[in-house]
C-alpha cells in the first residue's frame, strides 16, 4: 500500500493541478506550436516516453498500458505527436519531415527532464522509426529502447506487403483496391470497405471493427490524414512510392545504436516477424518478444504475452 501511496502522490510535481498533463513549447522552423503530453505515476529510475504511430496517430490506443504499467511501478508518459491529437495541429506540410520529428522528441525529453538514469524511449509503428532515429541522434539520454511492430526498412516493409501478405488476399478484392490506388481515388469509403475485413482485421488488429476496442476505434477516428497520407501512403498495405518514408532504411545503422534495446514483432503482423527478430539480433545489446497470436497492435490481440515480455525487458534494465 505505501508503494501505491508514492506512485499516485503527484504533489510537490509541477503537473499535479492538471493530473500529470502538460503542454510543451516546441520550435519549428515554422514557428513556435505546442505539444500535449500526460505523465502517470512516479518512478525516478524508470520514465518511458511512448511514441504513437501513424504518422499522424494519436495517443489514444497506447491507453492499454494504463492495465498493466501502474501496478509494475512504471512511470510513463502519452503524447500526441505536432499535428496529433491534443496537440496543435498546423496545415503546413513542411513539418512532416523524420528530422524535425527527431528535433521535437529531444525538446520533449528536455521538458520533462528525462535523462540516461532513467529515460526509455517506446515506440511502436511509425514511432519505431522515430525511436530509431531519435536514439542514432541522441542514445546518450537514453537508458533503454523499445522498438514495438516496426522494421528498419520501408522498402522491406512494402516488399513484404507485396510478396507475403497481398497473395494471401482475395484475388478479387486486392485487384479492386490496387484499382482505387492507380485511380487516386482512395479517399472512395469503398477503399476501407475493402481493406478492413480482408487486411486490417487480419494484420493490423485481428478482432471484428465493432467489437475493437475503445481507444483504438478513437485512435482511427482521430488520425490526421494529412501525415499519414504523404508519410505512409493511404494504407497500411505497404508504404506508397511516393511517400516521404518510402526509401527510408536504417538496417546497416542499428549496430550504432549500444543501449539495451527491446524489439516486439508478432506472427500475423504487417510487418515481417523475421526482419524483426534479424534487428534484434543487429542492436548490441538486445532482446526480441515474439507474440504468436499478435497482429500490428499486438499490445492488444496478444496483450498478456506482449506487456509480461515488456515489463521483463524494463524492470530488469540495467542501472546507467
Amino acid at each position: 500500500m505505501e508503494m501505491a501511496n508514492d506512485y499516485l502522490d503527484y504533489s510537490g510535481r509541477s503537473d499535479s493541478l492538471s493530473g500529470g498533463a502538460r503542454r510543451i513549447p516546441i520550435d519549428t522552423p515554422a514557428g513556435s506550436f505546442a505539444v500535449w503530453t500526460k505523465r502517470v505515476g512516479n518512478n525516478p529510475d524508470l520514465k518511458v516516453l511512448l511514441l504513437h504511430g501513424g504518422p499522424g496517430g494519436t495517443h489514444e490506443y497506447l491507453e492499454a498500458c494504463d492495465s498493466f504499467l501502474p501496478h509494475a511501478g512504471v512511470e510513463y508518459y502519452y503524447y500526441d505527436q505536432l499535428g496529433s491529437g491534443f496537440s496543435d495541429q498546423p496545415s503546413d506540410p513542411s513539418l512532416w519531415e523524420l528530422d524535425r520529428f527527431v528535433d521535437e522528441v529531444e525538446q520533449v525529453r528536455q521538458a520533462l527532464g528525462l535523462d540516461r538514469q532513467n529515460f526509455v524511449l517506446y515506440g511502436h509503428s511509425w514511432g519505431g522509426i522515430l525511436a530509431i532515429e531519435y536514439a542514432l541522434a541522441h542514445q546518450e539520454h537514453l537508458r533503454g529502447l523499445v522498438i514495438s511492430n516496426m522494421m528498419a526498412s520501408a522498402p522491406a516493409y512494402t516488399a513484404y506487403a507485396e510478396q507475403v501478405l497481398m497473395p494471401a488476399m482475395d484475388a478479387a478484392v486486392l485487384a479492386e483496391v490496387q484499382a482505387l490506388e492507380a485511380a487516386g481515388d482512395t479517399d472512395n469509403p469503398r477503399y476501407m470497405e475493402l481493406l478492413i475485413p480482408h487486411f486490417y482485421e487480419h494484420h493490423s488488429l485481428r478482432m471484428p471493427t465493432d467489437q475493437m476496442p475503445d481507444p483504438v476505434r478513437r485512435t482511427f477516428a482521430h488520425i490526421n490524414p494529412e501525415i499519414y497520407v504523404p508519410m505512409q501512403g493511404p494504407s497500411e498495405l505497404g508504404m506508397s512510392p511516393d511517400a516521404t518514408l518510402a526509401q527510408w532504411d536504417r538496417v546497416e545503422d542499428l549496430h550504432r545504436i549500444r543501449v539495451p534495446t527491446l524489439v516486439i514483432g508478432a506472427r500475423y503482423d504487417t510487418m515481417d516477424p523475421a526482419h524483426m527478430e534479424m534487428m534484434a539480433g543487429r542492436f548490441p545489446h538486445s532482446d526480441y518478444l515474439y507474440c504468436p497470436e499478435g497482429s500490428h497492435m499486438a499490445l492488444y490481440d496478444d496483450q498478456q504475452a506482449y506487456f509480461a515480455g515488456l515489463l521483463e525487458f524494463l524492470l530488469n534494465l540495467p542501472a546507467s
